[in-house]
Parts: C-alpha cells; sequence; structure tokens
C-alpha cells in the first residue's frame, strides 16, 4: 500500500510539473506573438467586467497616438523609459532608502512602464500577499518584454491595455469618453489629464474631474515640455 501511495504521489507530481512546464512555455508563446498582435483582453479587465464597470478598449496602432500621449505618459509614470532596461534601480532604491539629494524628480515612480505592461498584459492586480507573490514572474515578464518587443511596442501597448477611467481602458477609449475626439488628436494638455489619473483611474477621474487631475495635470506639461528634446526619448517617439 505504501508503494502505491508513493507511485501515486510521483504520478501526481509528474503531471502537475508537465502542466506547469506547457503553461510555461505557452505564455513565453504567448509573450513573443504580443509583439505583433495586441492582446485581446487582460485579467484586470475580466474583473472589471464581472464588477459591473463594463469594458471599453479601442485599439490603436503607434502612429494613431498621439505623440503628447506617449511623452505624457513617460513625464507622469516613467521619465527613465528610454534608457533603462526595465528596471529603474535609482528610483527603486530612492523608495526604499529616500533620496539622497534634496532636489526631487516629479513622475519617477519605482514602477516602470514596462513592470507595468508586464503586470497588466500577463499577470493581476491586486496588494497585500498577492502583490508579493506577483513580483517574481512580473521581473520575468518584464525583461522577456524587454528583449522581444523594444520600447516603442512597450508603449504601444501600454496606452492600448492601461486602464483609464472605471472600465475604459487605452488611449482612444479615453480620448472619445472625455473629449470626443481621437487618440490622434490630443493636444498636450488633454494628453496630460488622461494620464493624470493614474496610478488609480477608478478614484482620480475625468468626469467628474477631481482635485488630483486639477494639480497634476499641469505639472505633467511642465514635466513633458522639460524631456523633450532628449536624445533618447525622442528616438522612442518617432
Amino acid at each position: 500500500m505504501a508503494a502505491k501511495s508513493k507511485t501515486k504521489k510521483r504520478s501526481l507530481l509528474k503531471r502537475c510539473l508537465r502542466i506547469f512546464l506547457i503553461l510555461f512555455l505557452s505564455s513565453i508563446v504567448y509573450t513573443v506573438l504580443c509583439r505583433w498582435i495586441m492582446p485581446p483582453i487582460t485579467i484586470t479587465q475580466v474583473v472589471d467586467v464581472f464588477r459591473g464597470y463594463g469594458l471599453r478598449r479601442d485599439d490603436v496602432s503607434w502612429e494613431e497616438i498621439s505623440r503628447n500621449a506617449k511623452l505624457a505618459a513617460m513625464a507622469s509614470e516613467d521619465q527613465r523609459f528610454a534608457e533603462h532596461n526595465g528596471f529603474d534601480w535609482k528610483s527603486m532604491d530612492k523608495s526604499i532608502n529616500g533620496p539622497k539629494k534634496k532636489k526631487k524628480i516629479r513622475g519617477a515612480g519605482a514602477s516602470t512602464i514596462s513592470q507595468q505592461v508586464a503586470k497588466n498584459v500577463f499577470l493581476w492586480q491586486g496588494s497585500g500577499v498577492f502583490r508579493y507573490i506577483r513580483k517574481v514572474p512580473e521581473f520575468f515578464y518584464t525583461q522577456l518584454i524587454e528583449w522581444t518587443w523594444g520600447k516603442k511596442r512597450i508603449m504601444e501597448v501600454y496606452l492600448n491595455v492601461i486602464e483609464m477611467g472605471p472600465g475604459i481602458y487605452g488611449i482612444e477609449a479615453a480620448s472619445q469618453a472625455y473629449f470626443h475626439k481621437s487618440a490622434k488628436n490630443l493636444s498636450r494638455t488633454e494628453a496630460a489629464m488622461i494620464i493624470a489619473c493614474l496610478p488609480n483611474p477608478k478614484k482620480f477621474t475625468l468626469s467628474p474631474m477631481t482635485r488630483r487631475i486639477q494639480w497634476r495635470a499641469p505639472q505633467i506639461v511642465v514635466q513633458m515640455g522639460n524631456l523633450e528634446g532628449d536624445e533618447d526619448i525622442e528616438e522612442v517617439l518617432k
């Protein structure tokens, strides 16, 4: 009986490992395919549908997204996006140990745009213990998309799948919802207002406009001006 029990356990373990390996390899294939195909849906979007927020999302290509939206995203969420390899170690160090200088760079958070894409496209949202469980696969997928996608594709996917309002996903859906125009025609101020809703678009809304948007959007516009002209950033914006 003991021998049979051990055999069953080994068989079950082998099956679990086989399933894990298949899922792991499938996820790599899916990640590579997303280099050319926009992710059809994310876990976060599915959860929002079940929570009653609905789903508004209209995917657009790189050329159909305003330069202002791309610049606003970098200015607010990841000012070193063009130069890091997926992880902003300087900002991570500041978030843990505090800034070494009095001068503070606004909009430079520890979570990069690449990390946000990895989390939103392939993983899940959440805090507490789920956040720490997510860290290892988040590191893996962040590095993988940096290797296989490149900066432009990462930004393109980011601006198509990120939540920008309750049930509103992507820059095109947000642009149509708030300004009744295509994302291609967003002005600096309009792009900054949409991006200002991050990182909590259900709380920091444009309609009705919260105080967060009112004070944050002008800051983003200023940072956009500071970043514009940088060679690395201009290379991404092309």
